[in-house]
């Protein structure tokens, strides 16, 4: 029975990275839950003993040598304890080796379980571990499978010891793509949250930080921190618009994220299914950053209302563009600068400004 566990122990090891040790100590925990259920739940004098070098598994139950026993599970008589040892005195404790295979099935059904519990507990924990330290980072996982009943993906990563299965749900996927088995796809490690017991771990398709980091891994210059993403606005699977700054004069933000031939940008878009990416210069005066912002419109002028409200003045053939398909351009405009904006075309601007003034 030792070399069987011994083998599977090393097999665990190997492969879910679970250390021997802390199995042998579940296990050690199981024997005694098992003997607790057979011996009227006696157990402060049983010990469990592992020789990893002999590929051992021994467990004792340490008796009390008497003359009349009346404690089965705590005392032995002499004539019994000279079975275990050559010079029985009364009095004296004798190591007493304990079957397991005599153990009831409901016993040996309860250290099942403790052991089972065990490898999900450190597997847990290992987990946490892992992403914890992967918090905010992009990982690149295999879809293992679809869910028909609800679209949730099963991704895999890593190999080996290393191997783990997380959900990607349906709300975390970039809407109308079609991911199948044995896809390769990123994901964004959005946080790590309850305990190395429970962990629950949030990944994403859908969250901006999966473009931030996809740009910090195919721009040099954000990396070597020459470019800056100020911010970003995102309705994924659609259209992300990121600003981007360098307070370098000779280096061109917005080039340099775009890339040559635009082989930079070209990259992140065809990894995201085809998002539209606008990159626009982030600017500290905020009435060049909304007219920014709003590209691929033209401006005519910006205005400040009040302390987070600006009045923009597009072409009367630019407002449609301005304001984009069911008003996409300009709510992505108003998260990426964090400013109220009030698009006007030049026409009904100037009929608002007469209308005022004869007021």
């Amino acid at each position: 029975m030792s070399n069987d566990v011994f083998s599977a122990l090393e097999a665990l090891e190997k492969e879910k990275g679970i250390p021997r040790e802390y199995m042998l100590e579940k296990i050690s925990q199981a024997l005694l839950q098992a003997y607790k259920k057979d011996n009227n739940s006696v157990t402060d004098n049983i010990v469990v003993e592992s020789d990893e070098a002999k590929h051992e598994l021994r467990m004792y139950a340490k008796k009390t040598i008497v003359e009349a026993v009346e404690t089965p599970a705590l005392e032995i008589n002499l004539d019994d304890a000279k079975k275990y040892t050559r010079h029985p005195v009364l009095g004296d404790i004798v190591n007493v080796p304990v079957e397991t295979k005599g153990f009831g099935r409901i016993a040996a059904q309860a250290a099942k379980q403790v052991i089972i519990q065990g490898i999900r507990e450190k597997e847990m924990g290992l987990v946490y571990a892992r992403f914890s330290a992967q918090q905010h980072e992009i990982l690149t996982a295999t879809v293992n499978r679809i869910e028909p009943r609800n679209g949730n993906l099963i991704l895999e990563l890593g190999t080996g010891a290393e191997k783990t299965e997380i959900l990607l749900p349906v709300a975390e996927q970039i809407k109308n793509e079609r991911l199948r088995e044995g896809d390769k796809v990123k994901i964004y490690v959005v946080e790590v949250t309850g305990d190395p017991a429970r962990p629950k771990v949030l990944i994403s398709r859908t969250h901006p930080g999966l473009v931030k980091r996809l740009f910090e891994l195919q721009v040099p210059e954000i990396r070597d921190g020459l470019v800056e993403i100020k911010s970003i606005a995102r309705e994924a699977g659609s259209r992300t618009k990121i600003a981007v700054y360098s307070s370098d004069k000779n280096i061109d933000a917005v080039g340099a994220c775009v890339g040559p031939r635009g082989d930079r940008v070209g990259a992140i878009v065809s990894e995201l299914g085809g998002e539209k990416i606008d990159i626009v210069q982030y600017n500290e005066n905020t009435e060049k950053f909304i007219a920014a912002a709003l590209a691929p419109a033209e401006v005519i002028s910006v205005e400040q209302v009040d302390v987070k409200n600006y009045r923009v003045v597009v072409p009367d053939d630019q407002l449609s563009l301005a304001i984009g398909k069911e008003g996409q351009n300009a709510r992505l405009a108003v998260k990426l600068t964090g400013c109220k904006i009030d698009i006007k075309s030049r026409s009904i601007a100037a009929f608002d400004d007469l209308s005022r003034a004869q007021y």
